[in-house]
């Protein structure tokens, strides 16, 4: 009787560990399944990073931040950030009562502003102006005098019909 009892209990300790081990694999096997998983996303997301880098740096080529040549032409003068100062005197054109005068339209809706601003280099500024409903874009000329005024001149503009075209 005592021989069939350890029997029992070495098939039932036999069974457990079976189980133990089939499950053990699973879990393994799920495991590596989500490693594997991972991975494949980390690879696509570094790709999107790369990606994404390389619109950014597309999108600064035109810009007086990341252009030397252009930023040579302030070292003599003493400020610290060149771009939000030109933007700053060119925002400085909205607060006169009525539209922009670098604007060469009237404002239908109300009075044309400008709104975004990008320096893109030490002489010139593309803008977008809006009154709200109608909006165009400007392309300026400008000059930082030795008193450290800014002389504004509108090369060109335009201004998108309602359907946008």
């Amino acid at each position: 009787m005592k021989q069939r009892i350890f029997l029992y209990l070495f098939i039932f300790a036999s069974l457990i560990a079976l189980y133990f081990y089939a499950s053990g694999s699973n879990q393994l096997g799920s495991v590596r399944e989500r490693v594997d998983f991972l991975e494949e996303e980390t690879e696509s997301l570094k790709d999107s990073l790369k990606s994404t880098k390389l619109q950014v740096l597309d999108m600064q080529y035109f810009s007086l931040e990341n252009n030397d040549d252009a930023l040579a032409y302030y070292d003599d003068l003493d400020l610290d950030n060149p771009s939000r100062y030109i933007a700053d005197k060119l925002l400085e054109t909205n607060e006169q009562k009525g539209d922009n005068p670098l604007i060469p339209y009237e404002g239908m809706e109300s009075d044309f502003k400008i709104n975004k601003i990008k320096i893109l280099n030490h002489k010139w500024i593309i803008a977008d102006f809006s009154d709200g409903k109608f909006w165009g874009e400007i392309l300026i000329r400008y000059e930082l005098k030795d008193d450290m005024g800014v002389d504004f001149t509108l090369i060109d503009h335009l201004l998108y019909s309602q359907s946008g075209y």
